[in-house]
């Protein structure tokens, strides 16, 4: 199984392109979902690291945030390779904070 991870903001605008070729009974069973598509989504809530910082009495002290991410598992090699053709320019865009 291979995943893909992508930022909230990636997701809603891959799936803004899925549902206008699917319909949305596709979305709703993740066995017809895995069929069609190749994949079944998961939210992820994925801890970052920001380097620790010495505070004023010399101690570190680690920093960090909770980012939520959205996981797609892919269970069909053509499947994924043809989605990331597909939205290659989606994925690759860091503008907002992606991964």
């Amino acid at each position: 199984m291979k995943t893909i991870k992508l930022t909230v903001s990636q997701w809603q605008r891959i799936r803004e392109q899925l549902h206008e070729e699917h319909p949305k009974s596709i979305f709703m069973i993740r066995n017809k979902m895995r069929s069609v598509l190749g994949f079944t989504i998961r939210e992820h809530n994925q801890w970052i690291d920001v380097k620790p910082k010495l505070d004023d009495e010399d101690t570190y002290r680690n920093r960090g945030y909770s980012q939520l991410q959205i996981h797609l598992d892919f269970y069909s090699e053509n499947k994924q390779t043809m989605f990331l053709m597909k939205f290659s320019e989606i994925i690759n865009d860091r503008s907002d904070g992606s991964l």
